[in-house]
């Protein structure tokens, strides 16, 4: 199967569209590549893609092999069960993603952060300061790798402790910029590279708005921290837009050239925003929903990163264990109680700040164990036993 995914990945004229078509009415990749090579009518494909499977490259395939064999390489596609629902959803979505690290990053819960190649110092600043934030709490920040404001915004992640995705408008085994090579390095030890295009692909100008649908695709909102009223970062907010996902946009001096695109999607409708809290709360319910998902997946498929499936809602179980057994969370653990009270009341209860308890209550709600009321208020989430 993996050996027909790669062909079909490499073969020409095949668009995902027609795969994905393709894929529908047959049911495997096996079956489409046999189809394509020996019932051409059936298959419906174009000249040049049967002409390429006749006489495939055997040697772009071999390298294809090679690339996935090494430790943290893999190839996730459209078929498999773990294929990221928020990209599933989103127009035009790749058939099959090359990945180089861990590739369960990619059903957390993303922020994209994108902006201009040739930032302000300031804009920099935001993009590392906001990119921080918003990792310490619970998002995972996803950006295309690129020089400025993308770089900054992965710098700030990692410098966060925490993990970051880079989209590349190139092959996974290809650093563009090259300059980025060493941070293309710190993202794939701790996050996760991805690509929709094979090994060895060189970076192209049509390549780079491919690489922004997915960005779009796999975040539950775009943040844009400066651009130009020409910019690719444009194209990703309006390709969020039509995946129905948040934007939001940085305000500016209206003397910065690099602050007219983000007034510009503030007057189309993105929301403006000032801090990474802002943020947070916007995009927290669809956190939440998608942490729903991701479990009925592991259920689904009978995993557990520590053990059988159970239901997060009830504190013995293993990623309840595995949370409270820091004990920052267990001192907030213990200053929850099942009746609802507010950040402030924990504040005083821990001596934690109000910074640190926001980020660690949104992680334990995604783990199910706390409710939030509609008030603002936290308490422990009820166990089923109860």
């Amino acid at each position: 199967e993996r050996k027909a995914w790669l062909r079909l990945i490499r073969a020409p004229g095949l668009g995902a569209h027609a795969l994905r078509e393709l894929l529908d009415r047959f049911g495997s990749a096996c079956a489409v590549a046999d189809r394509i090579r020996y019932d051409a009518a059936s298959s419906a494909a174009p000249a040049v893609t049967r002409d390429w499977f006749a006489r495939p490259d055997e040697a772009a395939l071999a390298a294809d092999h090679d690339w996935l064999a090494q430790s943290g390489h893999h190839l996730l596609t459209w078929l498999d069960v773990d294929y990221p629902a928020c990209l599933r959803e989103a127009p035009r979505p790749p058939m099959a993603l090359f990945i180089r690290g861990d590739p369960g990053l990619l059903w957390q819960p993303q922020i994209a952060i994108v902006g201009s190649r040739n930032p302000s110092a300031g804009g920099r600043d935001n993009a590392e300061a906001f990119a921080a934030a918003l990792a310490r709490g619970g998002f995972t920040i996803i950006s295309g790798m690129a020089s400025g404001v993308d770089a900054a915004a992965h710098e700030g992640a990692l410098k966060a402790v925490a993990p970051t995705i880079a989209v590349v408008g190139a092959g996974p085994d290809v650093v563009y910029p090259p300059a980025n090579a060493a941070l293309a390095e710190r993202i794939a030890a701790t996050g996760a590279l991805v690509s929709e295009f094979p090994p060895g692909t060189p970076p192209r100008p049509a390549h780079f708005p491919q690489r922004n649908r997915i960005i779009a695709g796999l975040s539950l909102g775009v943040l844009v921290v400066e651009a130009a009223l020409r910019s690719g970062s444009l194209i990703t907010a309006r390709l969020a837009t039509e995946a129905g996902r948040e934007v939001f946009a940085l305000p500016g001096s209206i003397h910065n050239p690099l602050a007219r695109g983000c007034h510009r999607l503030i007057r189309d409708g993105a929301k403006l925003v000032e801090t990474a809290g802002e943020i947070v709360d916007e995009l927290r319910p669809l956190a939440l929903q998608l942490g729903e998902r991701l479990r009925a997946t592991l259920a689904d498929l009978s995993v557990s990163v520590s053990g059988p499936v159970t239901s997060t809602s009830d504190p013995d179980c293993g990623r309840t264990q595995d949370r409270l057994a820091d004990p920052d969370y267990r001192r907030l653990w213990d200053a929850l109680g099942y009746e609802a009270m507010s950040v402030d009341t924990l504040t005083a209860r821990t001596g934690l700040t109000a910074q640190e308890i926001s980020s660690m209550l949104l992680l334990m709600e995604l783990d199910g164990l706390i409710t939030v009321g509609a008030n603002g208020r936290y308490g422990r989430a009820v166990r089923k036993a109860e």
